[in-house]
């Protein structure tokens, strides 16, 4: 098999090949070295979150064929060279500090001491601190400022306590075309308002083009015109509610008797991103942008009125509130008293856990009842990887053998699963016909045409049997293409890990093979068997035929699993085996309007529909590169040989061509064309899919595509067409609207509280027309 090896950054890419299931991490790190060039005690190996380590196979840790690990490279220790002199180390740390907070240490108790008066009593602020000119630019320090918050884009006040300069590295001078005598001013900054956005110490460092005097200058109504640009109150999320102060371009403004209003482009930072036509609430409260440089009076304690903190309780102090208080109680009362979870963010008081914590932990993170994981459960790094309870029960777990059984495809497991139909479906999938071949069985399961990796039956036994593999390994079987005789499973010991071996015990008419029986037209007759009067009635069997079975039938594929319809139990009945053991025999007939895959019109269906065999993802390269590597470790003789040959061969024989088979288009009968027609809703979607008609039976699958559902990613059951011309399953937007988000999954597009769910039974019928059956499922 094979995986990816992925770098964090995800720049670096690389395939790791020729590894089986049993391959150690220490091994897996040896491989990494030569393709990354990095040192097994450099690499850290991460997959779904588990840190891998030495001593476990990649089964541990179920990594998949073709799934990505994560490589993080643990960076060389430099050498630490040691400052002598602590004037030297205090300069030092003066100069490459670039903010208040890393500075000398008599810096740090002189500005941090102010630092966090301010922090603690802003609002009681009175005294204007002395501004103190750093000797460039146009800030001061103490300075009243407004500074940007770089994730939301909105202005918060702000004080700076410190203002250092940082000169342009050669790559951004380069960039920039500017001068290298030109200076980066770095501002340290204090909100004024605590807010959730600020590091708890208060201080955050800014470029200067993220900051800029305090606004201070109202704008009068007669003042405003279109175009202006002027800092606003706006609430992205309620716009009707008081939120945080965006610049804002005025777009129109409207005067009656009665109504003032005003609609503005909400510009959302420096990136570019904007809000059309919103309106303005508060017009009272719109600000004049101020321009660097410009210093005015603005009285340090006067501040802004943003929105609530909370949007549930709106910071009402009398109101319990889960949501901004206690997750348990919500009672607003003993601060002290709560932790805040590191998962989740909610706060719980001590005495309301369960147990209740008679102090506050000492440990960093905390972690909710909720949100904590099981600490038996948790793999520590450089601890043992626990053992999962059902990898303890494998028979590869206590087996002796040497055998390295994990090179094999069945061992891979599914990549995918079918979603088209539910797993007790009858009859044929959806967009599989006759014909269709694949390289390994696990993609027979991947298909949904046969589930189980290795089970010859696929069934229930109070329900019947869905699909069976014919693969030699019965010695009764008896194979003549439209018909055959099919051997019951059971009767073996397949102990010690075995796939196969000889009859050691009578069959019983239970579990698969009752399963079978079901399937035939007649009550189940569990001591004689039965045979049905009228066998196509019966319930279908889907077939695949195995190139295992090559050795018995002449009707199984050269190579890989063959789907070769619908079969019909016509009787079963239990016998003498062989091996002088009692087995149930089933027999089968073919009940299918697709042509056999052996016939001379299988055969032509098969081009016509551009059907080959089908493999797993990166299996042709893996295939190219075993090659390789044979060819090198040949003999110089033998590799001589073989390219003289093959030069000799390109001389005289021309090259092959192979003739491109035009593929049948697929053909929609008049009611689907009518049903499309009718969904006048998702006219462009089905423009988009009807382009892919020439692909023949691949075209369903465009359509299982352009109609998947994007919260439970599976064809649309009961879908409703927003009127963003995206489709979702009812329920699931049901589900959506249940959790209080009003907007489409898929674009975001505000769809209302009161929206009406109506469902799209045109685009529903005809789903059901291409997959029929995929809603019994749902």
């Amino acid at each position: 098999m094979w995986i990816q090896v992925r770098t964090m950054d995800g720049k670096e890419t690389h395939r790791v090949d020729s590894l089986s299931k049993l391959t150690k991490v220490d091994e897996l790190r040896l491989k990494i070295t030569e393709l990354f060039n990095v040192e097994p005690e450099r690499q850290r190996l991460f997959y779904r979150g588990k840190q891998m380590e030495d001593g476990h196979t990649i089964f541990d840790y179920n990594v998949g064929l073709n799934d990505i690990v994560q490589l993080l490279v643990r960076q060389k220790a430099p050498p630490v060279d040691v400052v002598k002199s602590k004037d030297k180390e205090a300069e030092l740390s003066d100069s490459d500090s670039g903010c208040g907070s890393t500075q000398s240490e008599s810096d740090k108790n002189s500005t941090h001491g102010e630092v966090e008066g301010q922090t603690a009593g802003t609002s009681a602020q009175t005294n204007t601190p002395e501004l103190v000119d750093p000797g460039f630019g146009f800030y001061k320090i103490n300075e009243l400022v407004d500074a940007r918050d770089l994730n939301m884009g909105a202005w918060f006040e702000a004080q700076i306590v410190n203002v250092t300069k940082t000169a342009k590295t050669p790559k951004e001078e380069a960039a920039e075309a500017h001068p290298a005598e030109e200076e980066i001013l770095k501002i340290a900054l204090l909100p004024s308002t605590i807010s959730k956005f600020y590091p708890e110490n208060g201080v955050i460092q800014l470029l200067v083009k993220d900051v800029r005097p305090r606004a201070r200058t109202v704008y009068q109504w007669h003042q405003l015109e279109p175009g202006m640009v002027v800092m606003v109150n706006y609430n992205p999320d309620d716009p009707k509610e008081r939120g945080y102060w965006y610049d804002a371009e005025i777009q129109r403004k409207r005067e009656t008797r009665t109504v003032r209003e005003i609609y503005a482009k909400i510009i959302l930072g420096d990136a570019g991103d904007s809000l059309n036509d919103c309106r303005i609430m508060f017009l009272t409260e719109i600000y004049k942008i101020e321009e660097p440089g410009s210093l005015g009076d603005t009285p340090a304690g006067s501040e802004r009125s943003n929105g609530p903190e909370c949007k549930h309780c709106k910071d009402d102090p009398k109101k319990n509130c889960q949501w901004c208080n206690c997750k348990i109680c919500g009672i607003k009362q003993d601060p002290d008293k709560q932790l805040l979870c590191d998962e989740c963010d909610m706060a719980f008081h001590t005495y309301c856990l369960n147990p209740p914590l008679t102090s506050i932990p000492e440990d960093e993170d905390w972690y909710c009842p909720g949100c904590r994981n099981d600490a038996s459960e948790v793999v520590l790094a450089g601890e043992k990887l626990k053992e999962s309870k059902k990898k303890s029960k494998m028979a590869s777990a206590s087996s002796s053998s040497q055998r390295d059984w994990g090179k094999g495809m069945a061992c891979v497991g599914r990549t995918k699963q079918c979603t088209i139909v539910p797993s007790n479906h009858y009859g044929p999938i959806p967009g599989i016909p006759v014909g269709s071949l694949w390289k390994f069985r696990v993609q027979v399961s991947e298909s949904g045409v046969h589930r189980p990796h290795v089970a010859g039956i696929h069934g229930r036994s109070n329900d019947g049997a869905y699909s069976l593999v014919l693969a030699g390994g019965y010695e009764d079987d008896v194979d003549d293409g439209n018909e055959f005789t099919y051997t019951g499973s059971g009767g073996r010991d397949l102990s010690g890990n075995k796939r196969t071996a000889e009859q050691s015990c009578n069959q019983t008419l239970t579990h698969m093979n009752r399963a079978l029986a079901l399937n035939c037209n007649i009550p189940v007759n569990d001591k004689n068997g039965a045979e049905a009067k009228n066998w196509k009635e019966g319930k279908p069997v889907r077939v695949v035929r195995s190139c295992k079975g090559r050795k018995h039938s002449k009707y199984s594929p050269e190579e890989g699993n063959r789907y070769d319809g619908i079969y019909k139990i016509v009787k079963y009945w239990p016998e003498k085996g062989k091996s002088g053991f009692l087995v149930w025999r089933y027999l089968l007939k073919r009940d299918d309007d697709e042509p056999a895959p052996w016939t001379r019109d299988g055969k032509e269906r098969i081009k016509k529909l551009g059907l080959t065999m089908q493999y797993p993802a990166g299996y042709q390269k893996e295939k190219e590169n075993k090659n390789e590597v044979e060819e090198a470790a040949a003999t110089p003789s033998k590799a001589k040989r073989k390219r003289k040959s093959q030069g000799s061969d390109s001389k005289t024989s021309p090259a092959k061509t192979t003739k491109k088979v035009k593929v049948e288009v697929y053909k929609l009968t008049k009611e689907q064309k009518s049903l499309i027609k009718n969904d006048e809703q998702n006219k462009k979607v089905w423009d988009e899919a009807m382009g892919s008609l020439s692909l023949g039976p691949k075209f369903l699958n465009k359509v299982e595509e352009v109609f998947l559902c994007i919260c439970c990613q599976e064809v649309v059951f009961q879908p409703v067409t927003t009127e963003c011309q995206h489709n979702v399953c009812r329920e699931c937007l049901q589900r959506s609207f249940k959790a209080e988000v009003y907007t489409c999954p898929a674009c975001r597009h505000d769809l209302g509280k009161n929206y009406s769910m109506a469902v799209n039974k045109s685009l529903q019928d005809i789903l059901n027309q291409f997959f029929p059956g995929y809603s019994n499922g749902r």
